[in-house]
């Protein structure tokens, strides 16, 4: 199937030429022939599928030429909220509609001005936008078209009760479209509030890896975690790389690291205590690859669409299982091959068998052929699983506390 036979307008198919689309997604061949028919969706689908055009094409189908505020989109995160932007003004080039972003972290002059002039389209992150709908700057009430996107991320935000305000203030003739990479039970709720007779548009499991990804366990002895990431990056034949650490100290103190055991390397750093601006530079870098590296926390794990990054390494497991879905989601995008490392050491055993648990997988351990390893009980080939060293060392501890006691 391709684009032409999903029923979009001859302006939209405009955008997708020049976007370079030819072939539909699994999630876009299902979701946009509901969306122009007006019903409500849920999609799910694994990171890197798609998810933004199968709702931005049939919005700008619908919405057809420029006129009164009709169509919101709710993002988490600014930057997610600015890669949709991006996504609309692209595809949206063979009409006269007209996008806004609104988030945060800046001035309010742009954003004013920008609803002065009229806008179709409105991107935003909750907190600027219900602080601008309490000035009296918007009005929701003629919108005929809310997504709700990456919800997952919302709900871990603490954003629910903001999403709900939000909702309660728009028509509730509207059409909403409900986008995430894993849905969780407990937005389940919010969807069965905020939508009516939806259609459920799953593609592969909603807690799984893409096919694309090859993805392992590098176990390593305490104290050895930086020496084998230097190891990994040495030996690895890699285009562009995505390194996540948990914390943004850890990111700043592999950055130098990095730097100065290979001055060949074009880094860059991202996370929250990094100004915006600096932060959509270090993204554009890396896009465009002027930065062969960029080392993150979580801030660029979820939804940012990157599409040749050929690597992801997780410094630590992370501790949320979903956060590993999205990490290594970064890599393998758009039916492309990716592969994704993951350091673990003997601490790191409960998350390993979380996101094991999670995925409905274990994950392959593998070794650095050449590097000096340091003995550590996960290197046996006859070791335990995550999961069962994470019973034993959790009944050690309870035994521990008796004998205290």
């Amino acid at each position: 199937m391709g684009f032409e036979e999903l029923g979009l307008s001859e302006k939209v198919m405009e955008g997708v030429r020049n976007a370079g689309y030819e072939t539909p997604t699994p999630i876009q061949a299902q979701s946009i022939p509901l969306a122009i028919e007006g019903r409500d969706v849920v999609g799910a689908s694994q990171t890197g599928t798609g998810k933004t055009a199968a709702f931005a094409l049939p919005i700008l189908h619908r919405l057809g030429e420029h006129g009164d505020l009709r169509c919101l989109i709710l993002e988490p995160v600014r930057e997610l909220a600015s890669q949709v932007l991006d996504n609309f003004e692209t595809l949206g080039e063979g009409t006269d509609l007209r996008c806004l972003l609104i988030h945060g972290g800046v001035g309010y002059g742009k954003q004013l001005d920008g609803l002065e002039d009229g806008v179709d389209i409105l991107i935003a992150t909750p907190g600027r936008l219900l602080d601008l709908m309490e000035k009296g700057a918007i009005k929701l009430d003629k919108i005929e078209v809310l997504v709700l996107d990456e919800v997952d991320r919302m709900l871990d935000m603490g954003f629910l009760p903001d999403v709900r305000r939000i909702v309660n203030k728009t028509s509730p003739e509207r059409q909403t479209l409900f986008f995430s990479a894993t849905m969780p039970p407990a937005i389940e709720g919010l969807a069965k509030w905020a939508l009516k007779d939806p259609v459920e548009v799953e593609i592969g499991q909603r807690q799984g890896i893409a096919e694309t990804i090859s993805h392992a366990f590098y176990p390593v002895a305490l104290g050895q975690r930086e020496e084998l990431l230097l190891a990994l990056l040495k030996q690895t034949d890699f285009r562009s790389v995505m390194i996540f650490t948990r914390t943004k100290r850890d990111a700043d103190r592999l950055a130098k690291l990095l730097q100065r055991e290979n001055p060949d390397y074009s880094i860059t750093v991202m996370h929250s205590d990094i100004r915006q601006s600096d932060r959509e530079k270090a993204l554009a870098g890396f896009k465009s690859g002027d930065f062969d590296v960029i080392i993150a926390t979580d801030l660029a794990a979820r939804g940012i669409d990157i599409s040749n990054v050929s690597h992801v390494i997780n410094y630590q497991v992370p501790e949320n299982a979903e956060d590993y879905v999205h990490r290594i989601g970064r890599t393998g995008r758009a039916n492309k091959e990716g592969d994704a490392f993951t350091l673990l050491d003997a601490e790191e055993i409960k998350n390993a068998a979380s996101v094991e648990r999670f995925i409905g997988q274990k994950v392959e351990r593998r070794r650095v052929e050449g590097f000096n390893y340091h003995y550590t009980t996960l290197l046996d080939d006859d070791a335990p699983t995550p999961d069962k060293l994470a019973k034993v060392f959790s009944r050690r501890k309870r035994g521990k506390s008796r004998r205290r006691k």
